[in-house]
């Protein structure tokens, strides 16, 4: 709970600092000369691709927890096997082997998205966020029958 309430906490400032660039870049267009047309243009650029960014994500988290839910119905969520060290953190030599366990099963069963999420879920354990982001991609792509382009 406390990570939507963060993720949404942050996507509320983001939309605001968007609104806020947004009109800083109207009131330079505004202006209508040729510099401040050009800067205009160029500061209302920034809010589009953040918007654009803040969307695939938004969209990105919606699926992944559709296919949480989905897993968690269906008895299939991984268990928190891991070892902690004494100040809560994963241990990695933990991580490794959950890792490797996955990893075997997603390579017998490629078309599977449980398999994926639950490689998904070892990779971020395994503080390997850029290849658990694809995982959870695949999974999300195999889940919905979409064409995997990775």
């Amino acid at each position: 709970m406390r990570a939507k309430l963060t993720y949404f906490i942050t996507a509320a400032v983001l939309v605001v600092y968007f609104v806020l660039v947004g009109s800083r870049g109207v009131m330079l267009i505004q202006q209508g000369t040729l510099l401040t047309v050009t800067f205009g243009a160029a500061v209302l650029i920034l809010p589009v691709i953040g918007v654009w960014f803040l969307w695939k994500n938004t969209q990105f988290v919606t699926r992944a927890n559709r296919l949480a839910v989905e897993l968690e119905a269906e008895g299939g969520l991984p268990v928190d096997e891991l070892k902690r060290t004494a100040g809560g953190r994963i241990d990695r030599e933990s991580a490794d082997a959950v890792f490797a366990r996955r990893r075997e099963e997603t390579e017998d069963s490629p078309g599977d998205w449980r398999c994926w999420f639950r490689l998904a879920v070892a990779y971020h354990d395994a503080r390997d966020t850029p290849r658990a982001r694809k995982a959870m991609q695949r999974a999300i792509a195999l889940h919905d029958n979409k064409p995997v382009t990775y």
